[in-house]
């Protein structure tokens, strides 16, 4: 974990420095924070040592989100069983065959033989666990109901696991036909092409504007291939950066969301992980709008996420949760329907977990017929590519051949 050094003032107002562990600046200012301490000056350590350690945990094997998983069923188990905490660390320790996850757990059990709170010992490791991970349990403790939060905790990230393999197995095969696809048109451009090239030269005949075009890009792409491949390696890697980016990722999830056929099931899982999440909160006790501040960590959208905390704002001031998300025009009328029932009945957490549950059906059925909505444009696309190259490469050969058989 890297290391950081601080400046802070105690109560009384004296500078103090030192040097603390912690996933972030941000993680080491709220441990600062929750000692007492107000936070003047958060540094990360830089040197020698920091660095061969950052190296050799680079070559680490990570916590996974599966061991994370795991991790919240088992507590889940020993703690209804009334084992304690403590207890409860040591034997998953002991029975992890996982070096990285076994060292984890020895640092929350030093943290809590210390004083400190779970959830504070779990925001230590802020890079593995998530905020809405880090914010329930806090919750369970806060409510003594520490063993049905990990459950919930459990299920919930089982859903998101599941949402997520669906959304990617669902783009996999367009994504597959269209790599394909390019993949062959390199091939032809830079291979055959040229041969046909040759043959138009030697016959001295003026070609068609379409074959002039295929045949110009085809010497461009063969003359300048490594530029090409530099300029395709350069903006990939600068897509990525611009993504990571709160800008950039704002306007590509934004984009997303318009995409053809797969927009449809972005947006729909994105709605399910909300409904899930803020149904699992409501349950355990939270506050509607501390609620609503956790469903936006989870919906792995941040176009939906500044909604949703647009609703969060809404409802602070006294609006309806069915109001406040009417204006964010982001929520389907069954939604919206749905939402109002569960407010009006009192049975506001029920509701949230059968939208949930619809959303994901939903994406099941755009899932299971997303080859028979991607073929008719996969094909068409198809058509129109091969077409254009038919006529490129092969009029001017039935040109020669009208012109041989004429003489």
């Amino acid at each position: 974990m890297p290391a950081f050094t601080y400046k802070a003032r105690n109560p009384r107002g004296e500078l103090l420095a030192g040097r603390l562990e912690g996933g972030s600046s941000d993680a080491v200012a709220d441990e600062l924070m929750r000692s007492g301490l107000t936070p003047v000056e958060v540094k990360a350590l830089a040197g020698k040592a920091e660095a061969a350690k950052l190296f050799g945990d680079y070559f680490e094997e990570k916590v996974s989100e599966l061991d994370i998983m795991l991790f919240a069923r088992q507590m889940a188990s020993l703690l209804k069983a009334g084992v304690p905490i403590l207890r409860s660390l040591a034997s998953l320790a002991e029975s992890s065959a996982h070096p990285a996850f076994q060292k984890l757990l020895g640092d929350i059990r030093e943290g809590l033989s210390a004083g400190r709170e779970l959830s504070a010992c779990l925001r230590k490791h802020a890079q593995v666990f998530p905020p809405f991970f880090i914010n329930m349990v806090r919750v369970g403790e806060a409510t003594g109901r520490l063993d049905d939060v990990f459950m919930r905790l459990f299920h919930h990230m089982e859903f998101e696991r599941e949402m997520r393999d669906r959304v990617k197995s669902a783009l996999r095969y367009p994504t597959f036909v269209i790599a394909a696809l390019a993949i062959a048109l390199g091939v032809i451009n830079v291979f055959v092409i040229p041969a046909f090239a040759k043959v138009y030269k030697s016959s001295h005949a003026e070609l068609p504007l379409m074959t002039r075009i295929l045949v110009g890009f085809s010497e461009w792409t063969v003359q300048w291939w490594p530029a090409l491949l530099a300029g395709v390696a350069l903006g990939f890697m600068a897509l990525r950066w611009w993504k990571n980016t709160p800008d950039g990722r704002y306007t590509w999830d934004r984009w997303l969301l318009k995409a053809p056929i797969a927009g449809k099931i972005v947006h729909k899982a994105a709605l399910a992980r909300f409904s899930k999440g803020l149904a699992m909160t409501y349950q355990s006790g939270v506050p509607i709008v501390q609620g609503l501040t956790n469903a936006a960590e989870v919906v792995d959208n941040a176009f939906i996420a500044s909604r949703i905390e647009q609703m969060r704002n809404g409802v602070e001031r006294g609006e309806s949760l069915t109001r406040a998300a009417t204006t964010t025009a982001v929520f389907t009328p069954v939604v919206l329907q749905m939402m109002a029932v569960g407010e009006e009945t009192g049975e506001l957490d029920r509701l949230l977990a059968e939208i949930g549950e619809l959303q994901q059906r939903e994406v099941e059925y755009e899932i299971r017929t997303l080859s028979e909505q991607v073929e008719p444009l996969l094909i068409a696309g198809l058509g129109a590519i091969v077409l254009v190259v038919a006529l490129g490469v092969f009029l001017p050969v039935w040109d020669l051949g009208s012109t041989m058989m004429k003489r």
